[in-house]
């Protein structure tokens, strides 16, 4: 069975967020937790998710299933990571990328996430955008996807494709996901 680790933004994510749904209706999903959600800094933010990874059997296939800030975790992530413990990572399904260049991100006190790495990830990945992110540009997501080697999609207008997009269990998501675990 395929591992979904959950890699939530800035803040977490809350009890309505799709991410919490998608980890209570999966038995093989865990949450990379972080001790200061409030006061992201990469360095830390990469070793929990890694302290995760390491928690599970080393035979056990991942997909990552990231929002916002943990989109940026993720990618950092593979940047450093070994080539064996890359090579458990079935895919990543990055929803609602934030663009930590942008003005519009100075409200999320993120330390070290600039620059994201823009190299292709060393796993099939799907960038997934809104029309409407409050926090990221569709054409900025699409050139993140790009310089990831990554399929991109959007979805139309969702905000930043959390809790206040009222989703749920979004479905169409759960879809792509699909797609990751079964390929």
């Amino acid at each position: 069975m395929t591992t979904l680790v959950i890699v939530p933004g800035w803040m977490d994510s809350g009890a309505g967020h799709w991410q919490t749904l998608w980890e209570k209706s999966y038995p093989a999903s865990v949450r990379s937790e972080q001790d200061d959600w409030a006061r992201p800094v990469r360095s830390d933010w990469v070793a929990r998710l890694d302290a995760t990874l390491q928690q599970l059997e080393a035979d056990e296939d991942v997909v990552f299933v990231a929002h916002s800030l943990g989109c940026a975790t993720v990618a950092h992530w593979a940047a450093q990571a070994s080539l064996l413990e890359q090579r458990r990572i079935r895919g990543a399904l990055l929803v609602a990328p934030p663009d930590l260049d942008d003005v519009r991100c100075d409200v999320v006190p993120a330390s070290g996430f600039t620059p994201l790495p823009d190299w292709r990830l060393p796993f099939p990945a799907i960038v997934v955008a809104s029309l409407d992110d409050p926090f990221c540009t569709p054409e900025r997501a699409e050139a993140m996807a790009r310089a990831w080697e990554a399929r991109f999609v959007t979805v139309g207008a969702a905000g930043h494709i959390n809790a206040d997009s009222g989703l749920g269990q979004w479905e169409f998501g759960q879809r792509l996901l699909q797609r990751l675990i079964l390929r």
